[in-house]
């Protein structure tokens, strides 16, 4: 059966992926970014900046819903201003709000709705240098949370922790070969995350195969979070 998705910030990387997949699957996307995407398909674009705009009406029931934006902001704790923690939280938390409030009609409309957030591996494995953007999915993780057990069980709500994953937002992290290494080595699975790791995780929680599965974060990590090497 042919359904509805929305897809926040799908122009590139993970959601683009996913919004892929669904595509390829028959579904319709609905995707809402600042930039217009590279690529074509069978889906509606809206132009809207999370944090400057209002979104897009929508008409009708959603039956999915995916929000990527995010930071990557990784500074030592004695330089992070409150500007660095108050743009880390805007992004990933007030960003996420917005989006739900202005479609919970459309999660509501729906049979039974779900909605996928991002974490990150560095809340429940304390990091070096995370401590803005720990702090910020934090957050996340409680919205998450809350959100599910509000909205069961109409509309299940689950999270992606991933570790750090080829895309564009981590492109300065991975800027050679010897970062690109030293990466895959901190992972007992030898490998950094890839877009397509991501995507179909997202695609079977955003689907009735997760159907019995809401308030959880899962992790996506290589292992990094549950497991030590000898």
């Amino acid at each position: 059966m042919k359904k509805q998705y929305i897809i926040i910030g799908g122009s590139r990387g993970i959601g683009k992926a996913t919004a892929q997949i669904l595509i390829k699957q028959g579904h319709h996307v609905h995707l809402v970014a600042r930039n217009m995407p590279k690529w074509e398909g069978d889906f509606d674009f809206y132009t809207c900046d999370v944090l400057k705009d209002d979104f897009p009406v929508i008409s009708g029931a959603i039956d999915g819903m995916m929000y990527c934006p995010g930071s990557i902001n990784l500074k030592p704790f004695k330089g992070l201003k409150e500007k660095d923690f108050q743009a880390d939280f805007d992004i990933n938390v007030l960003g996420a709000i917005k989006a739900l409030q202005a479609y919970t009609k459309n999660l509501q409309a729906s049979e039974q709705a779900s909605v996928v957030l991002f974490s990150t591996v560095a809340v429940q494995t304390g990091m070096a240098y995370h401590a803005s953007v720990g702090a910020a999915k934090g957050a996340v993780e409680g919205l998450i949370r809350s959100l599910a057990a509000e909205w069961s069980p109409k509309i299940r709500v689950n999270g992606i922790a991933p570790s750090i994953t080829e895309t564009e937002l981590a492109a300065r992290l991975l800027r050679n070969e010897k970062q690109l290494e030293a990466a895959a080595a901190r992972h007992p699975l030898g490998r950094i995350g890839q877009v397509s790791d991501a995507a179909e995780l997202a695609v079977f929680l955003l689907q009735p195969t997760s159907s019995w599965m809401t308030g959880q974060i899962i992790a996506l990590d290589g292992g990094m979070s549950a497991i030590r090497k000898l």
